[in-house]
């Protein structure tokens, strides 16, 4: 059986006079996280016009990966337990691609 590729879609809605300590534990845990074999990619965007709106765009190799990654120290400490504290709302969306694109 084939391995599936999982994406994750996240908008963090930050609350206000947070966003400095946000954006600074995102760097950090971004760069950990790109770091993780599994990981494929690790992208963060802020919303233009909506300074305290965060998206990210995250791709795992497998389901095994992502687990990893959601058990990891960084994320654990810096996701977890610093970010969203800090978060006024957040939405994540758990994905797996429908159809395959060219390589």
């Amino acid at each position: 059986m084939e391995d599936t590729v999982i994406t994750i879609f996240a908008k963090w809605q930050v609350k206000s006079g947070k966003l400095a300590q946000v954006l600074t534990a995102l760097e950090a845990l971004a760069q950990k996280s790109r770091e993780e074999e599994g990981n494929l990619s690790y992208q963060a965007h802020q919303s233009i016009g909506e300074d305290d709106c965060i998206l990210l765009f995250e791709t795992y190799r497998d389901q095994e990966a992502l687990e990893a990654h959601r058990t990891s120290v960084h994320y654990q400490d810096l996701g977890l337990n610093t970010i969203v504290p800090l978060l006024a709302h957040r939405e994540v969306s758990t994905t797996k691609e429908i159809f395959k694109s060219k390589s």
